[in-house]
């Protein structure tokens, strides 16, 4: 932090105690309902690999999970778990980027290079899968653009192995390091109602001590097939904030696990009436669209 007495909002300190801070949370909508407005629910897909970019993955299947509850539909079983497997790929790479990224705020520059090398595993991993590295667009409405390639679980369990070994050596580099602690507990303390009240969510709200997690809350995608844990925090301090994410690197790391172990094979699908109808007609309303016809009337 930089001390510019030109600037009345700057932040100031007092060796490593900062003593005044205006936070602004910014700008961040970009109006992407309007944007949609406009476009079918597939050409859509693109623009939630923005929505949180850490995650591409996961920000596909959220919003193709949410339309197809529109629909009525449901993914069949190797469907479901693809996308659990992307999802927890997601998370692996994003808390990855949040243990590196903290580590090196705090002076351990050796932590991030150990948490990028994993990450950029994950990039080859999705590269593998949908073509590319970091917006990947994976998912549509109904499904994926494509199944697994071949080699891809072997590959998966690969990283998995070493990802786990690191996840391990950051846990000895700084849980129990003095600097590390002396700069994390009891700073930046967020108890469960104000975290409730901001609106929190993921391992920043469980770091406060409400355990709410949708996979286990609201099971979807099959989640309620795998066993994992839930990790809380106590205090909800940056030291809790750090070592949640730490245990949901372990977690997901045995669900990606199982996920491999009991892999549906690929089966024919029955598709009902009422859902082989709605199809029908979202493709007749996406070809007039696409011819400039317009999609609206009856």
């Amino acid at each position: 932090i930089v001390n510019t007495p030109a600037d009345p909002t700057a932040p100031r300190k007092d060796g490593e105690v900062i003593t005044k801070a205006i936070p602004d949370v910014g700008y961040l909508h970009r109006g992407d309902e309007k944007i949609a407005e406009n476009m079918t629910y597939n050409q859509f897909v693109p623009y939630t690999d923005r929505l949180d970019y850490l995650a591409p993955l996961a920000n596909n299947v959220a919003y193709a999970c949410a339309v197809e509850k529109l629909m009525g539909w449901e993914l069949p079983p190797r469907g479901q778990a693809i996308r659990v497997l992307a999802c927890e790929l997601a998370r692996i790479s994003s808390h990855l980027l949040g243990v590196g990224v903290y580590a090196m705020d705090v002076g351990a520059m050796t932590v991030f290079l150990y948490t990028f090398t994993e990450r950029e595993k994950i990039y080859n991993l999705s590269e593998q899968l949908t073509g590319a590295r970091f917006t990947t667009s994976y998912t549509r409405v109904g499904g994926q653009i494509r199944d697994l390639p071949e080699g891809f679980t072997d590959n998966v369990r690969t990283f998995l192995e070493e990802c786990e070994k690191t996840v391990d050596e950051v846990d000895r580099l700084l849980t129990r390091n003095k600097i590390f602690l002396i700069r994390t507990k009891d700073v930046g303390i967020i108890s469960a109602e104000t975290a409730i009240s901001y609106g929190l969510t993921g391992p920043n709200l469980r770091a406060s001590g409400p355990s709410r997690d949708l996979r286990k809350d609201r099971p979807y995608l099959g989640y309620e097939n795998y066993e994992f844990d839930v990790p809380v925090g106590e205090l909800g301090d940056c030291y809790d904030r750090y070592l949640v994410r730490m245990e949901e690197l372990k977690q997901s790391i045995s669900i990606v696990r199982q996920v491999l172990d009991t892999l549906p094979d690929l089966s024919l699908i029955h598709i009902s009436e009422p859902t082989r109808l709605l199809s029908i007609c979202y493709a007749v309303v996406c070809l007039k669209k696409k011819r400039g016809g317009g999609g609206g009337g009856g």
